[in-house]
């Protein structure tokens, strides 16, 4: 993940940040087949609450997530992905299920995003149509 990191400045990208490190964990957790827990626990930093409640509720909906990804994402499978885009569509998904306070649109966006800074070129596209195939789906009363 050696992507350049965008700068934060406003308090209204707090969430977007405990996206991001929210990411790197999950990454990290994947690329040395450790529990997401053990690295949580290795941070050198203190963990925010909100990164923590990222994580968690990805690693305990792990199951559900990755099979409402995998029927959404045509002609992919999550093993043929690349690592940030599954883990980045497996917070999205979280996000979509389990925080319904926040907009569908921002959840998008949001991952958009960091597919962007930390993926492919293809990455943004992928993850959009992905994550609104999922929103049809998990949210459709909510546009």
């Amino acid at each position: 993940m050696a992507a350049a990191r965008r700068t934060r400045q406003s308090g209204e990208d707090v969430r977007s940040n405990a996206r991001e490190r929210a990411l790197h964990v999950l990454y990290e957790a994947e690329a040395k087949s450790i529990a997401t827990e053990a690295v949580l626990e290795a941070q050198v930093l203190a963990v925010d609450e909100m990164t923590i409640a990222i994580v968690n509720g990805v690693a305990a909906r792990a199951m559900a997530i990755d099979e409402l990804i995998s029927e959404h994402a045509t002609g992919w499978t999550l093993a043929r992905m690349p690592s940030i885009d599954r883990n980045v569509l497996r917070i999205g998904s979280f996000e979509l299920l389990g925080r319904p306070d926040v907009p569908i649109a921002v959840i998008i966006n949001e991952a958009v995003e960091m597919a962007k800074t930390f993926s492919t070129d293809e990455s943004g596209r992928f993850v959009n149509g992905v994550l609104s195939a999922i929103a049809a789906v998990v949210r459709p009363d909510e546009k």
